[in-house]
């Protein structure tokens, strides 16, 4: 159990780094919307296991996931800026939690959404590279928004 942990926990680190880099997230979707899965870390006031988007930062990882309940997704593409200014902010707003990297066997890391944003902002200026937004002058007003939503 600890070694999942630790496995999952550095393909986290790597969709970060991975899609800081490329700019590129990828979901997985269908008529019906984006896949989805439950938490099994987290439950909701009800106490029923809360309900997560699952992304990716490699496109053949998504694939492999393409099966059982996932079986009739197709890969789509987001752009990171996107990603971060409406999917995290909405994810965050509707108390979703965001799934990164799962695996054929589902087993991914669980992450709060403005939290995974303060990561990847975090990983954009250590790489020195900025993003384009629709709604927030750049990354540093992003990052200051949520550091005051958190604390």
């Amino acid at each position: 159990m600890f070694q999942n942990h630790i496995t999952v926990k550095n393909r986290h680190k790597k969709f970060i780094t991975t899609v800081c880099e490329t700019e590129i997230v990828y979901g997985l979707k269908n008529k019906d919307g984006f896949a989805t899965s439950s938490s099994v870390h987290y439950d909701d006031e009800n106490g029923e296991p809360v309900r997560m988007i699952c992304f990716w930062a490699e496109k053949a990882r998504v694939k492999s996931c393409i099966k059982d309940g996932w079986k009739n997704y197709d890969p789509i593409e987001i752009p990171l800026s996107e990603f971060m200014e409406n999917w995290c902010v909405g994810m965050e707003n509707d108390g979703l939690l965001i799934g990164t990297q799962f695996d054929k066997n589902m087993f991914g890391f669980e992450a709060e959404p403005l939290e995974l944003i303060i990561d990847l902002s975090t990983e954009l200026k250590s790489i020195r590279k900025e993003l384009n937004f629709r709604k927030y002058n750049g990354i540093n007003d992003l990052e200051n928004q949520v550091k005051e939503v958190i604390e």
